[in-house]
C-alpha cells in the first residue's frame, strides 16, 4: 500500500483515503498528537482534504493539523490554532457554533464557537482502550451465559466466546501498535449525536457532543475490517456508509443498527452525498464509477460519469446543481439533480477531494493545491 504522505502529487487521490501505511506508534507519531499545528502563511495553498460552509463562513482542514476559515466567501483565509499536527481528513458542523474535525491518529477535535478555537476530545489511544473494554465486557457476558447454558446451547455459546476472545486479542495488539488508525469522515446530525468512521472498520458514535465516544464498528457485518471512507445522512433520514471493496451499509434507526447493502460494484467508494431530494443519494469512487439511488440506498443505478478519474467529494446547491470533484483536475457538473453530468478538466490537473457551494455561482474547491474558488463546473473565476 502507498502512503498518502510519501507521494502527494503522482498518486495523491488514488491513495488518499484507503491506500496508505500506518506505521507503529513511534515518538514522532506520538508527538504529532500532542504538538500544536505550526502557523503557515501559505496553509491555504497546501494540502486540504475537506471544506464546509458554516453560515457565511467557510472552514477547511488538511495537512499538519491545519484548520482554515474564510469570512469573505473564500477571498482570504486565516489559519486557526489547533492542538495537533496530524493530517486532518474531514470536518462537520451540526450548527453555526458546534463542529468536529477528524484525522490521522484517530484524533477528533471539537469547536464550540464556529471554528475560532479547537480542543482535542478523542484520539486513537483512547479508541484502543475503549475497544479493549468493550471486548472484555463481551467476554464476561459470554462466560456468564455459558455457565447458565444447557448442553444444547453450550456449543453455540462456546463458539461466540471464542470469537470474542479473538476480538479481545486483536484489540490488545492494536493498542500495542498505538494510535495508528485514522478517522476518514465525520458526520453530526445535531450538536449531541455524531459518528466518526475510518480505516480497518473504525467507527465510533457519540450521543453527548463528543464527551464520550462508543465503538460501533461491531454493529455492522465487516469481518474483513474494510476501510469505511464516507458517511452521510440523506434527505428522508437514512444514514449511509461506504468504503473499501464496495462495502455499503445503511441505517434506518439513527445509526443504532446497520444493514449491509448489495453494492453496485466491487471497487472502493470515496464519496456519498444526498441531492436534497427525499431518499436520493449518489455514491462514487474509483475510475469514475458513479451511482444513483432513489430509495435510500437500497438499490443503485449506474450513471455515465464521462470520466475514468477517481471521484472523491461532492456538493449540491439546493436548486438542482450537483458538483463532484476528483483526480486529475476532474470536476463534474449536473444541472438536473444528479441524473446526468458533464466533465471539466481543470488546467492544473491536480486532484481535489472536497467542495462546497459558496452560492449558486461559486464553489470552494480543496485538494492537492489548497483551496480555489471556481464556477460550479470547476472553472477559474
Amino acid at each position: 500500500m502507498i502512503s498518502l504522505l510519501t507521494n502527494l502529487r503522482v498518486k495523491f487521490l488514488s491513495s488518499v483515503l484507503v491506500m496508505y501505511t500506518f506505521a507503529p506508534c513511534s515518538f514522532a507519531a506520538k508527538d504529532v498528537l500532542e504538538t500544536p499545528a505550526m502557523q503557515s502563511s501559505i496553509a491555504h495553498q497546501n494540502l486540504l482534504l475537506d471544506v464546509t460552509a458554516v453560515g457565511d463562513r467557510l472552514v477547511a482542514v488538511g495537512a499538519r493539523g491545519h484548520v482554515l476559515v474564510s469570512d469573505d466567501e473564500g477571498d482570504n483565509w486565516r489559519q486557526i490554532d489547533t492542538p495537533v499536527s496530524v493530517l486532518l481528513t474531514a470536518v462537520s458542523f451540526a450548527d453555526m457554533r458546534n463542529g468536529w474535525a477528524v484525522g490521522h491518529g484517530g484524533v477528533i477535535l471539537n469547536t464550540q464557537d464556529g471554528g475560532d478555537t479547537w480542543n482535542k476530545q478523542f484520539d486513537g489511544n483512547a479508541a484502543n482502550q475503549s475497544i479493549i473494554k468493550q471486548a472484555q465486557d463481551v467476554i464476561t457476558q459470554m462466560e456468564a451465559e455459558l455457565d447458565a447454558a444447557s448442553d444444547e446451547d453450550a456449543e453455540d455459546i462456546e463458539y461466540e466466546l471464542e470469537e470474542a476472545q479473538f476480538a479481545f486479542e486483536d484489540a490488545q495488539m492494536d493498542a500495542e501498535v498505538g494510535a495508528s488508525k485514522p478517522f476518514l469522515d465525520v458526520y453530526f446530525d445535531n450538536k449531541k449525536v455524531g459518528f466518526a468512521v475510518g480505516a480497518y472498520g473504525f467507527m465510533f458514535k457519540t450521543i453527548d457532543g463528543g464527551n464520550n465516544w462508543e465503538n460501533y464498528g461491531s454493529r455492522m457485518d465487516n469481518v474483513d475490517r474494510f476501510h469505511l471512507n464516507t458517511i452521510t445522512r440523506i434527505q428522508g433520514g437514512d444514514y449511509l456508509i461506504a468504503g473499501e471493496a464496495g462495502v455499503m451499509f445503511r441505517s434506518e434507526d439513527d445509526g443504532e443498527s446497520w444493514e449491509t447493502i448489495d453494492s453496485p460494484y466491487d471497487g472502493s467508494f470515496f464519496g456519498l452525498m444526498g441531492t436534497g431530494e427525499t431518499d436520493v443519494a449518489l455514491a462514487f469512487g474509483l475510475r469514475g464509477n458513479l451511482f444513483r439511488s432513489e430509495d435510500g440506498g437500497v438499490s443503485w443505478e449506474s450513471l455515465d460519469s464521462g470520466t475514468e478519474s477517481t471521484l472523491m467529494g461532492g456538493s449540491y446547491d439546493g436548486s438542482g446543481k450537483v458538483s463532484i470533484a476528483g483526480n486529475s483536475g476532474t470536476v463534474l457538473l449536473s444541472k438536473d439533480g444528479g441524473k446526468s453530468f458533464s466533465e471539466t478538466i481543470r488546467a492544473n490537473r491536480l486532484g481535489n477531494v472536497s467542495l462546497v457551494y459558496v452560492d449558486g455561482r461559486r464553489l470552494a474547491l480543496v485538494g492537492e493545491s489548497g483551496v480555489s474558488i471556481t464556477s460550479p463546473a470547476g472553472k477559474n473565476l
